[in-house]
């Protein structure tokens, strides 16, 4: 019996030092905006878009919401964010560690809303290769999801309309 026991010990053991932690991003830009100044606010498809991102992340238990301090990307956060209670984290693609970002969302599932450059480069720079180019002017609908277990790392971009 006592064999048994060390046996099953053993087992439980191994599995839980092989789990290894997931960690989930997924990346959007900001929705459509009402013109081309320094800090527009979203137009009213831009607000329309914001609550379809809402809609289609409603069944993801997001841990963290994070925003550039622009009220295009704050506003098509907010929906998600709202529905969640998950209040916005600010960051600035300019100035952020990524070593530190990855550290700090350990584990975690994170949505970050971006802008046209700034989106395709943090994921190229969370997978660490240079992949995807700068979203179009008039794209708003693509959604990067990058999975990160142990030390695999897995991408994609899904394109809505």
């Amino acid at each position: 019996m006592k064999k048994y026991l060390v046996l099953i010990a053993l087992f439980v053991i191994q599995i839980s030092f092989g789990q290894q932690i997931t960690t989930t991003y997924y990346f959007i830009r900001h929705a459509e905006k009402v013109d081309n100044s320094q800090n527009p606010d979203l137009s009213a498809i831009g607000l329309e878009r914001a609550k379809l991102w809402n809609e289609i992340f409603s069944e993801i238990d997001f841990d963290l919401i994070y925003s550039t301090d622009y009220n295009r990307t704050k506003q098509t956060a907010t929906p998600t964010s709202t529905a969640k209670k998950i209040s916005i984290e600010l960051y600035n693609p300019k100035t952020i560690a990524i070593d530190s970002f990855k550290k700090e969302t350990l584990g975690k599932k994170v949505l970050i809303v971006g802008h046209s450059n700034t989106t395709p480069n943090f994921v190229n720079q969370i997978i660490n290769q240079k992949i995807y180019a700068d979203i179009e002017d008039t794209t708003f609908g693509n959604l990067y999801i990058v999975t990160i277990i142990g030390n695999t790392i897995t991408h994609q971009l899904l394109k809505l309309p």
